[in-house]
């Protein structure tokens, strides 16, 4: 496509396309969420545990301040509602009421991930077998309210489920030898393999709840985090063997999606690929093209990098957030958010989703 083409459906997509779908009656009745602190929007609040972001300067951008984000702002969850046409973030399920399950709820924790040991130094956290869970006491509670479970049913094969796991069980457990034990039980793709194959039961219990519009959301470089890079690396450059594990997950789960989506017996349900990795490596490796100016540098913390020690209480962050991709050593800002959420939403490239984007999926 030539660049002026290029130019014109950024245009397009941005200036005038999402603000429509932003207003009115939403794409889907209910958006429900799984993840870890990428998503996060207050679970871990009541929590003992050192994952939680309940404190300034986290939220310093959000409009209600604090609320459990790891972020300056909205993070991706907040703004693939916006581009559903919610008119109001999803609330996480530890402060949910009876009037918030239809439209559908945000079960993510940080540190939690796929294996239940995951994040267990870290203290509490709800892990994807906790989520699921949680998730099976809202559906008993949306059947009660609809009049029964084939309503149940019928309603919630309409919604959109996003699913984000893997990173804390590669960055908070395999990776760190002297706490877990899975580094010498398993090779890295040992473990990759074992991980999917465990992350291929959980999908399926939730698709036995009753999911079938499914996005799946790959890896990001976790060495490219400030916090690998402050550790690792000598010369300001990613951690390699890291993202090589990582990549090898995303290998795996793109294996899975097409699995899935060639399965008979998982009728009416659809499954596609979120690919953060590429998406983020192309920001970081080409920042000015998107607007930022600092790639290898948390926005708040302290020590090389600012990745050292994650952000803490109070502590000043950047005055200039816009410009940066990180916002503390794990997680990305607002700015970086919005970003990946446009581009999964409706794709520019084909690259950045599989096989196609969360606007066709949720159409189906």
């Amino acid at each position: 496509m030539a660049p002026y083409n290029k130019f014109v459906m950024f245009i397009l997509f941005f200036g005038i396309i999402l603000p429509t779908w932003v207003v009115g009656k939403p794409q889907v009745p209910c958006y429900f969420i799984f993840g870890d602190s990428l998503v996060d929007n207050g679970n871990n609040n009541r929590l003992v545990t050192f994952a939680k972001a309940t404190y300034l300067p986290h939220g310093i951008d959000f409009s209600s301040g604090p609320t459990g984000r790891f972020c300056n702002g909205r993070n991706f969850a907040d703004f693939m509602a916006e581009h559903l046409g919610f008119t109001s973030h999803i609330p996480p399920f530890a402060f949910s009421n009876g009037s918030d399950i239809l439209l559908g709820l945000n079960y993510a924790s940080a540190a939690a991930g796929i294996r239940h040991e995951t994040g267990r130094h870290l203290g509490d956290r709800i892990t994807f077998n906790q989520q699921l869970q949680n998730h099976k006491l809202t559906v008993s509670s949306i059947s009660d309210v609809l009049g029964g479970s084939d309503l149940a049913s019928n309603y919630l094969q309409k919604c959109f489920y996003h699913i984000g796991f893997g990173s804390n069980d590669y960055l908070n457990n395999y990776f760190i030898t002297a706490v877990y034990e899975t580094s010498s039980m398993f090779t890295v793709e040992e473990f990759t393999k074992v991980l999917i194959q465990q992350y291929r039961r959980q999908i399926l219990k939730l698709y036995n709840y009753g999911a079938r519009k499914v996005a799946l959301h790959g890896l990001g470089p976790i060495g490219c985090t400030p916090y690998e890079m402050s550790r690792h690396s000598s010369n300001e450059s990613c951690v390699e063997y890291i993202n090589t594990a990582v990549q090898l997950f995303n290998h795996y789960l793109k294996l899975l999606v097409d699995e899935l989506n060639n399965n008979s017996r998982l009728q009416n349900a659809k499954f596609i690929y979120l690919n953060f990795y590429d998406m983020s490596m192309e920001v970081i490796q080409q920042p000015s093209a998107f607007g930022f100016r600092v790639v290898k540098s948390a926005c708040c913390g302290t020590g090389l990098n600012n990745g050292a020690l994650t952000c803490l209480p109070f502590e000043v962050p950047c005055r200039n957030r816009n410009e940066y991709f990180f916002w503390d050593a794990y997680h990305s800002t607002e700015a970086a958010n919005k970003i990946a959420s446009r581009r999964t939403y409706l794709a520019l490239n084909e690259s950045d989703v599989y096989p196609f984007d969360i606007y066709h999926l949720v159409q189906l």
